[in-house]
């Protein structure tokens, strides 16, 4: 079958060629995001609709079981766990997710991880049935395990499948994917559709969807070639997948530069987390991503949905009004995923970031001035509204996408799963604490609870001005010659590259 495919593609045109190679390339995007990130921000925002009927739910379960009904501070107690499980399911997944990826592929990972999410849905969707709200609990984790293991793995995975002029733009279509998810959980999530006191399990169990949608088309789509080369050292399956992505053109250039980086990389394993800690070649490295995946949670995008209800009441929205309002909180951060994804190439990686966080820092103001005036002057609930938008934007334009690109573009092939389990460790770990500390912040600082997040964002804005490099169209070596400047200030790069002399260029 395919010696007749191949046949096939070299009776075509060149321009056809390359029209059917993009196809192949879009839909190993669609495939991939379809049930990797995408179930993220689905996840995320389809169980805000139900809040209230879970709670009943778990009341009306304990009363059956034991004849008392349960207090308000402790059905809230409850259902805080069932939300913040979803974190810890995700710190278990990013914890797996690079010996997934080093064993097994990164396609077959992805597939593999669509078990987490079936099982999730088995346990949410009878839940009600077997009037049970711990096999909800249960499949909160489960959903958080296929979460974190797709959002370090579909990056990666998109990143080694890429070609070099559009890597940036087609490892950033894992942000896009997470935004869709996030709007589209929140439409389905509308009381009129799955958000209703009697559909909620068919709400929770509707992430099977998208793992299926996945299983059935990932399949006939290619491995990532630098794994299969690298890590394998299948040569010929290699050849295989990249004449699938770039079609029978010229692919020794391409070819060459990953031989190039298999031979630097000769005898050695994959890395683990540990390992990178205690290696000064990558020391500047890991602090750009310890810093900057801290900083994605810990600016506090998350919690202006928090926020999102209480300032579209105020400024007059009516209550059953605003969930469609909300929507629009969803389409500003997947409007400006897609935004991203055309100008990175442009712009660079660099420029994103520091815009990002630097429009954040002065929307944060803003907003807290705003919410300290909301009850005295009647315009300003307004201002507040443009400042939960004008951050969503911001937060979107640049840090929700770029901050997951870097990783796989400053470490090599056998640094980048671990490196990925550090950047999802932390992401995972510290949407755990801010969920869990953002209403004690609230209650303590009133009006003024953005303080903390506008410093994450000034001080990443900073590190991000005077530490990280640009990576824009530069070969590995060339951004690890940026770093080393800082990693060896006081001796030669050479002293500890232990790649071969001869080695020209290594695109990732």
């Amino acid at each position: 079958m395919e010696e007749e495919e191949e046949e096939e593609e070299e009776g075509l045109d060149p321009g056809a060629q390359a029209q059917l190679q993009g196809k192949v390339l879009f839909l190993t995007i669609c495939a991939a995001g379809i049930g990797g990130t995408f179930q993220y921000g689905y996840n995320i925002s389809i169980i805000n609709a139900p809040t209230t009927y879970i709670q009943t739910f778990i009341n009306e379960t304990w009363l059956e079981r034991t004849g008392t009904s349960l207090e308000s501070s402790v059905i809230l107690l409850v259902w805080s766990f069932v939300v913040s499980v979803f974190s810890l399911g995700g710190l278990t997944g990013a914890l797996i997710a690079g010996p997934m990826a080093i064993k097994l592929g990164r396609k077959t990972s992805l597939l593999l991880n669509n078990g987490f999410v079936i099982i999730a849905a088995v346990l949410s969707g009878f839940s009600r049935m077997a009037k049970s709200f711990e096999m909800i609990m249960l499949g909160r984790f489960f959903t958080g395990i296929n979460a974190g293991v797709s959002m370090n793995i579909q990056p990666m995975y998109l990143g080694e499948s890429a070609p070099k002029k559009v890597r940036g733009a087609v490892t950033l279509t894992s942000a896009s994917f997470t935004a869709l998810g996030l709007v589209l959980g929140q439409v389905v999530g509308i009381r009129e559709l799955l958000g209703g006191e009697d559909s909620w399990p068919l709400l929770l169990a509707s992430n099977v969807v998208p793992g299926l949608i996945q299983l059935v088309t990932l399949p006939w789509l290619p491995e990532s070639p630098r794994y299969l080369l690298i890590d394998r050292g299948d040569k010929e399956s290699c050849i295989c997948a990249l004449q699938k992505l770039r079609g029978n053109g010229d692919l020794s250039s391409e070819l060459e530069e990953m031989l190039a980086e298999q031979a630097a990389i000769k005898d050695q394993r994959a890395k683990s987390p540990w390992e990178l800690f205690q290696n000064p070649a990558v020391r500047w490295q890991l602090i750009s991503i310890i810093v900057l995946s801290s900083a994605m949670q810990l600016c506090g995008n998350d919690s202006m949905y928090f926020y999102a209800s209480y300032v579209f009441q105020e400024a007059g929205i009516p209550y059953d009004k605003i969930q469609y309002v909300i929507i629009g909180t969803g389409c500003c951060e997947l409007i400006t995923a897609v935004t991203c994804n055309v100008i990175i190439e442009r712009a660079g990686r660099r420029l994103l970031i520091l815009g990002g966080y630097s429009l954040m820092a002065v929307w944060a103001i803003v907003f807290m001035v705003a919410l300290s005036q909301q009850s005295r002057i009647s315009w300003i609930p307004y201002l507040s509204m443009a400042c939960i938008f004008a951050y969503i934007l911001s937060f979107g334009i640049g840090p929700a996408g770029v901050t997951g690109v870097l990783p796989t573009e400053i470490f090599d092939q056998m640094s980048r799963p671990a490196a990925y389990m550090i950047c999802g460790s932390l992401l995972w770990s510290n949407l755990f604490a801010v969920g869990m500390a953002f209403p004690f912040i609230v209650e303590g600082l009133g009006h003024f609870c953005y303080l903390p997040f506008f410093t994450v964002c000034v001080c990443s804005a900073l590190y991000v001005g005077f530490f990280l490099p640009e990576t824009k169209g530069k070969t590995f070596l060339e951004i690890s010659k940026e770093f080393n400047k800082r990693n060896f200030r006081a001796q030669t790069c050479e002293k500890f590259w232990k790649g071969p002399e001869e080695i020209k260029s290594t695109m990732l």
